[in-house]
């Protein structure tokens, strides 16, 4: 919901409430866009995300979908097109209730839990600042992908943004 916020800002879309989600209705250049962050469970997303689908008449492959992911470091970023749910009970209710995994998707690392912490609690946690002071380049990232998605699609946003950027320290090392 994060990064739809910073988008809807951004791009100057009012978000309101209507039923299960924020929404809003705006255009990006000549893009008309439909921001919708559910106010739900991540795991129930599948049958609202359906229903949003159906009443803007939109497929599958016109849907980016932005999610957390517990394989990226906290702060990583990946655009991903189509794939399984890799055990994401949220992505696996999209899959279901859309029938097909062919949708694009930015992922949000958050990292993996302590040891014996049980991930679903660990997901529900609120971040400290100090994972948000980590976390807020990624979201702002986030919505620069979103852009491009929608302005230069899948594959040039897939090569901007899924690069791992140079540790501070090697990067003003000469290469050898």
């Amino acid at each position: 919901m994060r990064v739809i916020e910073r988008a809807a800002a951004r791009w100057s879309i009012r978000l309101s409430q209507r039923g299960m989600a924020q929404r809003g209705s705006g255009r990006l250049g000549s893009e008309l866009i439909e921001l919708a962050g559910t106010l739900d469970w991540m795991n129930l997303t599948g049958p609202p995300l359906k229903g949003l689908l159906r009443e803007f008449s939109l497929t599958a492959d016109e849907l980016i979908l932005i999610h957390d992911d517990l394989d990226l470091d906290l702060g990583r970023l990946r655009i991903k097109q189509a794939g399984g749910h890799g055990g994401h009970n949220g992505i696996k209710s999209v899959i279901e209730a859309i029938g097909t995994p062919e949708f694009v998707r930015i992922k949000i690392g958050i990292g993996r839990p302590a040891p014996r912490q049980d991930s679903a609690d660990y997901v529900l946690q609120a971040f400290t600042r100090e994972e948000l002071e980590l976390l807020s380049p990624c979201l702002d990232r986030a919505v620069d992908a979103l852009e491009c998605l929608i302005h230069r699609g899948t594959a040039v946003a897939m090569n901007q943004f899924n690069v791992r950027e140079k540790p501070e320290e090697d990067a003003g090392a000469p290469s050898g």
